[in-house]
């Protein structure tokens, strides 16, 4: 019996006090049994110790008030952003570690194309052509792998107010070979497809090669830029009957994405 009042009075949502006062006879104490008595007794420092409990609890909510930085709201909420914002790039570079080498090491790479020019591919999957830009990476996001990127020439129709950025994904970047590193540059021999910057635009286009640069293995010959440049017939290029042969400097040509559509 002990044990089943105890557990009544714990999870009891009312005043034990009041039980016990309007006790049905047949609740009250007999003579020689203690067993209410102590249980009023348990009652009371319970209610105590809850009373307690409430107190040093409104005690530590003033500590933690006190310990708070002082300041206008929009100054914490700016912290607050700035902590969610820091959490957000550790989780980010957390997630990066749990990668493969191979993925780490090609994000890296996208990282480091800030600031750079490369090939972007700006319409969508479902466009009827392909449309191939030079633009300026500003930004590439690790965890979502999209680039922000600026297309630095204004556009032709009045609707495009100048300058446009876009965010794209990486399927749609091809980084230009270094011009100041021809050694590493893609070699693409006579016959083969390629896309690149059509002279006096910052538009690629699909182009056959007719002339291959002349392979730089000494980086001092550098200087000699006639050599590095790719004589290449521009797809739809035609002119009297016949494709023009131009020259496209080898940091301009970059390998044909599979499935181009011009």
């Amino acid at each position: 019996m002990w044990q089943v009042m105890n557990a009544f009075l714990i999870n009891c949502p009312f005043n034990f006090e009041l039980l016990l006062i309007n006790a049905a006879p047949e609740l009250v104490e007999k003579p020689g049994d203690t067993s209410l008595a102590k249980l009023k007794n348990l009652y009371t420092q319970a209610r105590d110790l809850s009373e307690s409990e409430v107190r040093v609890s409104e005690t530590l909510l003033n500590q933690l008030d006190a310990l708070l930085p002082s300041g206008p709201p929009s100054q914490q909420r700016k912290r607050i952003e700035g902590n969610d914002q820091k959490r957000k790039r550790i989780k980010a570079d957390s997630d990066i570690t749990r990668l493969s080498p191979a993925v780490r090491s090609e994000l890296e790479a996208c990282a480091s194309l800030k600031g750079e020019q490369v090939a972007a591919r700006v319409t969508g999957d479902n466009a009827e052509k392909d449309e191939w830009f030079v633009v300026k990476v500003i930004h590439f996001d690790r965890e979502t792998k999209e680039f922000e990127v600026l297309d630095e020439e204004p556009g032709d129709d009045e609707d495009s107010g100048g300058q446009r950025k876009y965010k794209l994904p990486m399927s749609c970047i091809i980084p230009f070979p270094k011009r100041n590193d021809p050694v590493s540059a893609p070699d693409f021999p006579h016959g083969r497809h390629v896309l690149a910057v059509y002279p006096g635009t910052t538009a690629l286009y699909k182009a056959t090669v007719v002339s291959p640069i002349r392979k730089v293995t000494n980086p001092s010959l550098v200087r000699f830029e006639s050599k590095l440049n790719y004589l290449l017939e521009f797809d739809d290029d035609e002119e009297d009957g016949a494709l023009p042969q131009r020259t496209v400097p080898f940091h301009k040509v970059v390998p044909l994405p599979e499935g181009h559509r011009q």
